[in-house]
């Protein structure tokens, strides 16, 4: 049942809000002031705050003012009998859901606590979605190779500097590339990741850059590349090793003056975008081979960043084998497995050529066929080379 808090001097006011409110099976509570009102928001949790503006002690934006800066954050619905444009744009600038002038008209009333309520409802459930994705994108170990990345990236991630990370495939280039930017100025801004290797090298262009209407075949409309969808935040440049050279010099002249134009188009569009690139192969043995501009590794590597191998850092592997078997647990509903001591060290000797990922999979594997204390025995039967 969502819980409302009505702060009015009016008395007749809060009567009457309570008892439509009620009848519409929310939880009410009532405060004779603004100095009252505060002290109930620091002490409960309340989902909506039906606010009247003038007030004695405490007026109704002093209390939204106060509200603003702590943890908890209800909704606010500002109500006054002296409505008037200015109050509604102070109350609308200071965070209020929306503004009701006195009296109320009942529908108006009902639909903006509904539509407020939803908003709460949207604003925890983002909440919950950010941090849970945070916990998903956490950097797992204390290796001295791990902590090397790690250091790299306090330094470099508030910085505009370009980075180009390389590594084998599965060691997590994408997670450096989020971190890169979640530390970054640019956190609140979109990232938008492509997967160069996963596009056609005639689709390309269009994908990063856009395309107008007309410019090829299937071209039936306008359409904005990534380019453009990442203004102002990171776009990370995965397998940069498989885009084509014509993509290439396209992407230089981006990198160089801030510009891209669409495909079939010839009008310059600015762009901010930090770029993020990485891959798997040795782009100096493709520049040597033609395959890579010269040009553009230098644009891209203005700082490297090596992700070690899970071979070089296997160390971490306890705590990595720690971490997903609570996360496999959480995903299917389970309780979460232990695993014995002597099959963890079993684990650690294994060359691992598919890194993080092959040992995510094979602790998946391990959940779903082993028993609640994962053996030595199940090492070896449904993980052994």
């Amino acid at each position: 049942m969502p819980k409302i808090l009505i702060i009015d001097d009016e008395k007749v006011i809060r009567s009457t809000l309570k008892e439509i409110l009620e009848y519409e099976n929310y939880d009410i509570h009532e405060a004779q002031d603004g100095t009252e009102g505060l002290k109930m928001i620091e002490s409960q949790d309340f989902d909506l705050v039906l606010c009247d503006i003038k007030m004695p002690k405490m007026d109704g934006l002093e209390v939204l003012d106060k509200v603003s800066q702590m943890d908890k954050q209800p909704q606010f619905i500002m109500i006054s009998a002296h409505g008037s444009i200015e109050s509604a744009v102070e109350a609308t600038k200071k965070g209020a859901f929306d503004f009701i002038p006195k009296p109320p008209d009942l529908n108006r009333l009902l639909l903006t606590v509904r539509n407020a309520l939803e908003k709460k409802d949207l604003v925890t459930e983002t909440k919950v979605l950010k941090k849970k994705l945070s916990k998903k994108l956490d950097m797992v170990g204390e290796s001295e190779a791990i902590n090397q990345v790690k250091d790299t990236i306090e330094k470099v991630a508030p910085t505009d500097a370009r980075v180009l990370i390389t590594g084998p495939n599965g060691t997590g280039k994408e997670l450096v590339a989020h971190w890169l930017h979640k530390k970054s100025n640019r956190n609140s801004a979109p990232f938008i990741a492509v997967n160069c290797a996963a596009i056609p090298s005639e689709l390309i262009e269009s994908e990063l850059f856009g395309h107008e209407k007309g410019a090829f075949t299937s071209a039936n409309k306008q359409r904005q590349g990534k380019f453009e969808q990442a203004n102002g935040g990171t776009i990370f440049l995965d397998e940069i090793g498989d885009m084509s050279l014509s993509a290439q010099a396209k992407v230089l002249r981006a990198l160089q003056e801030h510009k891209i134009t669409r495909v079939g188009g010839d009008k310059d569009i600015k762009v901010d975008v930090r770029v993020l690139a990485a891959t798997n192969k040795d782009l100096k043995k493709e520049i040597e081979e033609n395959n890579f501009r010269e040009d553009l590794y230098h644009r891209l590597s203005v700082i490297l960043i090596q992700v070690p191998a899970l071979k070089d850092r296997k160390e971490d592997i306890p705590l990595l084998v720690d971490r997903f078997l609570g996360d496999i647990a959480k995903e299917y509903g389970t309780a979460k497995k232990d695993i014995e001591e002597k099959a963890v060290k079993k684990l650690m000797e294994y060359p691992w050529t598919g890194n993080i990922r092959e040992l995510r999979n094979v602790v998946e594997r391990l959940v779903i066929l082993g028993s609640q204390t994962i053996t030595l025995e199940e090492i070896k039967k449904y993980a052994d080379y």
